[in-house]
């Protein structure tokens, strides 16, 4: 049937599968089970282990420090973003500190595999390798080889022989995950699924899929830049915050340690429309331009085009300017960019976008060594941001000398040398300050 009788939506209906005490009548509660004694938290004891390092430490810090024995992390991205490379490097960097890992792959041969993995540079002789979507065969297999370590690649390649359905269905996807799951917990053994995902950017299949692994990765990133984010966006075992950056090169993916240098490293001096703003991801600041470009429109509706920022926040800020600030901006044309291909989503950089939109506008640059951070309200006003310290720190030591930010946090800020601190309380104080 194509159709749910019940909601009218088409190809909604899922195969699944029932369980063989469950297919005549409900299972009876078993008499004589001992009761459930609930036990207070304080009492419960837990035995800590130590993280596995996966040796690569930009992909650690996204996990939360490490590799946690018996987890399944979800990772999704866009086709040819690197997943699969990063998966093989990072089971390359277990395989040399002695342990067995296993990949498994129901989209490549072995040997389409070993040539990505000269291409790498991957040559561990405990890395092993199969080509496998019997999930039930896979299952036999780690058990046999008892891996430190299992990549499965990909999840929706997998096939559970108890479903007539195919490959990549709802059903397929969510009883293989299942499986998985409780394989991870029973052996402690990680195991890292490789996910598809959709037009939409999510990952394919059903969504409680999400809600059973322990963590979900996603792998950012145009592919007409080289810079990668990998982003935590669930993590039962850290912050949901961290970001890992990485630089896809000829042999894989290499770390970016200080991606600020590399965010700037191309910047141009004293050119108008060009903002430096501090943004956090999770504990880590980094410095990145912000670009805007204001042009006379050839068009009935003027364009509003932004790359890397949240479209409606910069409608939102460009109606502040012309209300607050009585700069005409109706008749128009505005761009709006993050350089690298970097991604912003937090409100502390809507004072940069503000400057970078006034800068163009003005065709001022803005002062030599000035970074501009915080939140902009409706009425003009200039809120408050978190984690100013950090980010000042940041600022300082890649050799910008003055910051404009929200007057209470320059209040609170500490003093730190060779970095003059100016306060602002509303946008057209930041205007007059800047040009």
């Amino acid at each position: 049937m194509g159709r749910c009788p019940e909601c009218g939506g088409w190809d909604t209906l899922v195969e699944e599968l029932i369980p063989e005490g469950d297919r005549f009548e409900a299972p009876s509660s078993p008499k004589g089970a001992p009761a459930l004694r609930p036990e207070s938290i304080t009492a419960i004891e837990t035995l800590e282990e130590p993280r596995m390092p996966s040796g690569i430490p930009e992909f650690d810090r996204v996990l939360g420090g490490g590799i946690v024995a018996g987890s399944l992390i979800l990772i999704g991205g866009d086709p040819g973003i690197g997943k699969s490379t990063l998966m093989l490097q990072a089971l390359d960097g277990l395989a040399r500190s002695g342990k067995k890992v296993l990949y498994i792959s129901g989209e490549e041969s072995k040997g389409q595999i070993h040539l990505r993995s000269r291409r790498l540079g991957v040559s561990s002789e405990t890395l092993l390798v199969a080509s496998e979507i019997h999930v039930d065969a896979i299952l036999s297999l780690m058990e046999s080889e008892k891996p430190a370590a299992v990549v499965i690649d990909s999840v929706q390649t997998m096939y559970n022989p108890e479903l007539s359905s195919a490959p990549g269905s709802v059903g397929q996807v969510r009883e293989t995950t299942m499986k998985l799951m409780v394989t991870a917990k029973k052996s402690g053994v990680p195991i890292f699924l490789v996910g598809h995902v959709t037009k939409d950017g999510a990952i394919a299949g059903p969504r409680v899929m999400e809600h059973m692994v322990d963590t979900v990765l996603y792998f950012e990133g145009d592919g007409n830049h080289i810079f990668r984010v990998l982003r935590a966006v669930k993590n039962r075992f850290g912050s949901t915050n961290e970001i890992g950056v990485f630089e896809m090169r000829g042999g894989g993916l290499a770390e970016v340690p200080n991606p600020s240098a590399l965010f700037l490293s191309e910047r141009p001096e004293n050119a108008a429309g060009s903002v430096v703003t501090a943004s956090m991801e999770g504990t880590r600041p980094i410095l990145v331009e912000i670009q805007g470009l204001v042009s006379r429109s050839g068009l009935g509706n003027p364009r509003r085009t932004v790359l890397g920022l949240d479209s409606n926040r910069v409608a939102l800020l460009v109606a502040v300017m012309e209300k607050k600030i009585g700069m005409n901006l109706s008749g128009l044309d505005i761009f709006m960019n993050v350089a690298g291909g970097v991604r912003i989503t937090e409100p502390a950089a809507d004072l940069a976008i503000l400057a970078a939109v006034a800068s163009s506008f003005l065709d001022r640059p803005l002062p030599e060594g000035a970074v501009v951070m915080g939140e902009v309200g409706l009425t003009g006003e200039v809120r408050g941001i978190s984690q100013l310290e950090g980010r000042a720190l940041e600022i300082q030591k890649m050799g910008f000398s003055h910051l404009i930010v929200p007057d209470s946090g320059a209040r609170r800020l500490k003093k730190i040398p060779g970095l003059k601190v100016s306060g602002v309380t509303h946008v057209s104080q930041a205007m007059e300050l800047l040009f």
